[in-house]
């Protein structure tokens, strides 16, 4: 397996008028070349911090990262400037919200045309031409008719098409989609997601996958990274984690999403809320919500290990695994 990208003990700090957050604490993951691994986790769990560390768009002056390293090929990207000299060439990401993510006053064609103008040199006419290719291949009907129509004029998964097309403008072997189903209805989630996977096959790059959502993943992911109050408690093959979870956050969420196709027992939702950044509970930050807990759990943090009985490469950040493998339906 040839590592792409490579996450080590990853510290992304905000300062606050409460004082000092701690988005990311400590988070390590790795990315094999044409892998595609989703990063999973509830809101403030660090999932798109992380991935703004990598492309190197932390906002400055209040963040910083305060540790670790990202390296992409064998590449320091927290050398100044590492990060921004492959942005969009190797590295592209697709943003949540495509429409503030859009220019609103150019054509959606000439926005993916500027791709190829600026870091390629292309006449505006080459540009066009390219930008069209890249609208069809991306399933938008009627590409040509559509190739001078503002961002307003598209509906939200047309958007997140478009914003699709702009971020493989340039071939990129890393392409990091940030909720790319967040606010489309579920037709046009799995219509997203169904194109994200033909593209990452076509092309056989890497895709990371940032979600709250395990379902819309569950089809499309090799492996998962579960992160909560900015630290990974769960990672491995995605099949594996879901069906063997051995955290009790990720056994909470598998327990909180409806089956179609199971019994029609009521969902468990998870008691309580995440922490407060600015207060972590000492320990194991999952520890106030979780049924397992003990004095252990309250005062000494957990690293990742292998859980007994399962493959090596699942591992987790819990002291009772055993515990949830055993209450696992």
């Amino acid at each position: 397996m040839t590592v792409l990208l490579s996450v080590r003990d990853l510290r992304v700090e905000f300062d606050t008028s409460g004082g000092v957050v701690t988005a990311v604490d400590g988070a390590s993951f790795e990315v094999a070349a044409g892998e595609t691994v989703a990063l999973l986790g509830e809101s403030g769990s660090g999932k798109s911090v992380t991935a703004q560390a990598v492309m190197g768009i932390v906002p400055k002056p209040a963040g910083r990262i305060a540790g670790g390293s990202i390296t992409y090929d064998g590449r320091d990207l927290l050398t100044p400037g590492a990060a921004k000299g492959l942005r969009g060439r190797e590295i592209a990401m697709v943003f949540q919200d495509p429409l503030s993510s859009l220019n609103p006053v150019f054509r959606v064609g000439a926005q993916i045309g500027e791709m190829f103008r600026r870091h390629r040199g292309a006449s505006r006419r080459d540009a066009r031409a390219a930008a069209l290719e890249l609208m069809k291949r991306v399933g938008i009907p009627a590409a040509s008719k559509r190739l001078d129509d503002y961002p307003h004029q598209f509906s939200g998964g047309m958007r997140q098409r478009v914003m699709i097309a702009m971020a493989l403008a340039l071939s990129p072997r890393l392409l990091i989609a940030d909720e790319p189903t967040t606010a489309l209805d579920v037709t046009v989630q799995a219509q997203i997601m169904d194109l994200l996977a033909r593209l990452q096959a076509e092309e056989g790059m890497s895709l990371v996958l940032i979600t709250h959502d395990l379902g819309v993943v569950a089809d499309v992911a090799d492996r998962v990274v579960l992160m909560y109050a900015g630290r990974v408690v769960e990672t491995g093959p995605i099949r594996e984690v879901y069906e063997h979870s051995g955290h009790p956050y990720t056994a909470g969420l598998m327990g909180s999403v409806p089956v179609l196709d199971g019994p029609r027992d009521r969902l468990t939702p998870i008691q309580g809320s995440p922490p407060d950044l600015l207060s972590l509970p000492t320990g194991c930050s999952f520890h106030p919500r979780c049924q397992y807990a003990d004095d252990l759990c309250t005062t000494d943090q957990p690293n990742l290990r292998p859980l007994p009985t399962r493959p090596p490469q699942h591992q987790t950040a819990c002291h009772h695994p055993e515990g949830v493998l055993t209450d696992a339906p």
